[in-house]
């Protein structure tokens, strides 16, 4: 397995560093996922790791990595007709949100179609307007090396099975990461439920024609609630499903001003044992949070600038040079005083997050540079996680 984050996320089985005197909680029992880990998306320190850089089939949490690269390119109110050669693609026994030949719909539309639905078909609308799917995937597979998510390889843009398509606990967790920085993608990734447009009605008595919608919920179970109680301080992320990988799931959520991204991959059979694990993990890294060493880190990407504004995320570029870890490898320098109460993250980034009812509200952030800077300021998190009421699509 790789070692990027630290040498221990490349050791088999699990990985975690109470810390001496502490009184750590276990690590939740009969716990079948093949691949986990736990990571504060503040700090960037991972706090437990199962097979962190095992190579698995992602199914559509790939979307995630689809969407960071794809986000910042189209306006939302950007419209496309779809032709039948946008979805000549799609695979058999996809997930769809409904996508028809003919119809226009705005860039949010089919964005919406893609988060909360995971709907193949939009991905595939999304991927023609960019090029095509040859097009995406090499930029995606670009962008998975900008992140240094070096375990991941997209053969298509939705996470349909393909061979050699692979990705990692690790690796996606480091993408929900980036795409957290990103306020269109926290909006969506947090959308409970919203209508989405359909056919056009026959023209009414005033002469003149309506679109028909249809209301689309969120497949995050976590989220909605649906079969299973949503977890207190949930904010999205991506779940998946395809009979190669199983369930996945990466997701964050916060509590008590911490947040924490757990990703899931590969449990038992059983559509709900994902969620119960994301929860029991939740649970555990809450708890264990100040109890532990980390183990590991979420680094930052291999292309982030110098003075730099990165492209399609919120703020500008902010850092020191002297921040810890210094002119070390940027794979150990936030690890060198991770004994230490005040060990920051090469991750590059510390968001402080409040709640307020069932949203999070940004409070500060604060930029640490190993070698390259890192997005200032992240907009307001309120509403992080909608209320289940409707959104016009």
């Amino acid at each position: 397995m790789a070692t990027i984050g630290g040498a221990r996320l490349g050791e088999p089985g699990t990985q975690i560093a109470p810390r001496p005197g502490a009184d750590a909680p276990k690590v939740p029992k009969k716990l079948s996922a093949r691949s986990w880990i736990v990571a504060d998306a503040e700090t960037g320190h991972v706090l437990g790791a199962h097979n962190a850089h095992w190579e698995l089939a992602p199914a559509s949490t790939l979307k995630m990595l689809f969407a960071d690269t794809l986000l910042p390119k189209y306006p939302k109110e950007m419209e496309h007709k779809v032709t039948r050669s946008d979805l000549e693609d799609v695979g058999a026994g996809s997930s769809l949100v409904g996508v028809k030949e003919g119809l226009t719909y705005t860039v949010e539309n089919l964005w919406l179609g893609v988060f909360l639905r995971s709907g193949n078909d939009a991905v595939h609308v999304l991927s023609a307007m960019n090029g095509g799917v040859g097009q995406t995937v090499r930029e995606m597979n670009a962008h998975a090396d900008e992140l240094r998510a070096l375990d991941t390889h997209a053969v298509s843009p939705d996470g349909y099975d393909m061979p050699r398509q692979v990705s990692s606990a690790y690796d996606l967790t480091l993408i929900a990461r980036s795409g957290m920085q990103k306020a269109d993608f926290r909006e969506y990734v947090s959308t409970v439920r919203a209508e989405f447009p359909g056919e056009w009605k026959k023209k009414g008595k005033d002469g003149k024609k309506k679109r028909k919608h249809f209301e689309i919920q969120n497949t995050n179970r976590l989220l909605t609630g649906n079969g299973i109680e949503p977890y207190p301080g949930i904010a999205g992320v991506k779940n998946g499903y395809t009979s190669n990988a199983g369930n996945t799931l990466t997701a964050v959520a916060e509590r008590d001003g911490r947040v924490l991204l757990v990703t899931v991959m590969h449990p038992d059979d059983g559509y709900l044992e994902v969620y119960k694990e994301a929860t029991k993990l939740f649970d555990w890294g809450f708890e264990a949070a100040d109890a532990v060493r980390p183990v590991g880190e979420l680094v930052p990407p291999a292309t982030a600038e110098t003075d730099q504004k990165q492209p399609g995320t919120d703020g500008e570029a902010s850092g020191n040079a002297d921040s810890p870890g210094g002119g070390k490898d940027p794979d150990e320098a936030s690890l060198v005083k991770a004994d230490g109460d005040e060990a920051s993250s090469g991750g590059g980034m510390k968001i402080a997050l409040g709640v307020t009812g069932a949203s999070l509200v940004l409070l500060t952030l604060v930029a640490y540079v190993v070698h390259r800077r890192w997005p200032r300021a992240l907009p307001d998190l309120s509403r992080l996680r909608r209320a289940p009421g409707r959104r016009q699509g």
